[in-house]
């Protein structure tokens, strides 16, 4: 979320890598009972300081398994575009996004239908209907600001049209980052329709610093005060925040309007063709076993994607506190989907980028 910066992280003990390291390490060719695991992920779910929840949840895994986790992060757009290019040699077992790239992994034909042991738990919207992917944290979109710099958080959009902000605003690249998607999503939401939310993009960019790689990389930017606003999602910078103390969160309203926000969970689905289909079931079901799920807010600073599992932590407790208040809506994910390749190119043309 974030989500293009690619960079492998040795999760677990054992070889961890790209494409080569992957096959010399076993990767498709590696018997189908090898103890391994390939998680292909969008960022935001492991830790700076290896205590997120990838951490925790990979580590308990390989204890009660014996499977060895290999991890290789990168954006929501770059894992499925990096997936696409292995279809004739498929290296990862389980695939992680942000929508709408994993309606997208799907209709290319990514995806195996698995229902992990948990699914049934999952709210109909957050998983699909085929079982062809299931979400294992619930998240939303938002942005974040820096507290010292700024007494209050700004409240809307036209706010960030100010002079103060001048080279000092910075969003991840749509198309490309879960992240940077999102604020096209919700631009588009919020000043109801493409055309006037390009519009404002358009007006923005005079501040914009200009598309980043990585949404993940720009909360370090805002917590030193480089930036004075970024976008994010709440999981990943409410986590963030722990080590940055300059960080906070906040959802942009039109001017007159409400602060509004979206689901934007991360989806794992299992990889068809597999090279350890059978491991990659087990870790799925794994991230949806309750004890994990309760650790989605304890650990990660995330929302738990089943229903029946209600957190009662301190970090969930700030959550709640954080969301009071916002409306959140439902995008048509199906139109997202469809449409993507042109939203994407009218906010090209608008800012020129």
């Amino acid at each position: 979320m974030r989500k293009n910066h690619l960079k492998p992280i040795a999760a677990v003990t054992g070889c961890l890598a790209l494409a080569a390291t992957l096959s010399a390490c076993g990767g498709s060719s590696a018997a189908s009972d090898e103890k391994v695991v390939t998680v292909y992920s969008a960022d935001g779910l492991k830790g700076e300081n290896g205590d997120g929840w990838y951490d925790k949840v990979f580590k308990d895994f390989e204890k009660k398994t014996g499977i060895k986790v290999k991890y290789v992060e990168g954006g929501s757009g770059e894992m499925v575009q990096r997936a696409v290019r292995e279809k004739s040699n498929t290296q990862a077992d389980v695939l992680v996004t942000l929508p709408p790239f994993i309606q997208q992994a799907d209709s290319k034909g990514l995806l195996a239908a698995y229902a992990p042991a948990g699914s049934d738990k999952v709210d109909g919207a957050d998983k699909a209907s085929d079982s062809k992917w299931t979400s294992v944290v619930n998240n939303y979109f938002g942005f974040i600001y820096n507290k010292k710099e700024l007494k209050s958080a700004p409240t809307t959009w036209e706010e960030l049209l100010d002079g103060k902000f001048k080279n000092k605003i910075q969003y991840s690249t749509p198309g490309v980052a879960g992240d940077g998607t999102a604020v096209l999503i919700k631009a588009m939401h919020d000043f109801g329709g493409k055309e006037p939310a390009m519009a404002y993009l358009k007006k923005l960019q005079a501040n914009n610093v200009g598309p980043s790689a990585s949404t993940g990389k720009l909360a370090p930017k805002v917590d030193k005060g480089e930036l004075l606003a970024a976008n994010g999602d709440v999981q990943m910078n409410f986590a963030q925040s722990k080590d940055m103390p300059n960080l906070g969160v906040w959802f942009p309203a039109k001017q007159g309007g409400k602060s509004t926000t979206f689901a934007l969970p991360y989806a794992a689905g299992l990889v068809n063709k597999a090279p350890h289909t059978a491991n990659g079931k087990k870790l799925l079901d794994f991230m949806l076993s309750e004890q994990a799920q309760k650790d989605v807010s304890a650990v990660g600073g995330g929302f738990s994607a089943r229903k029946d599992v209600e957190a009662t932590d301190a970090n969930a407790i700030e959550l709640a506190k954080l969301m009071d208040g916002v409306e959140v809506f439902e995008p048509d994910w199906s139109d997202i989907g469809t449409n993507l390749d042109g939203y994407v190119s009218a906010w090209k043309s608008a800012t020129g980028s």
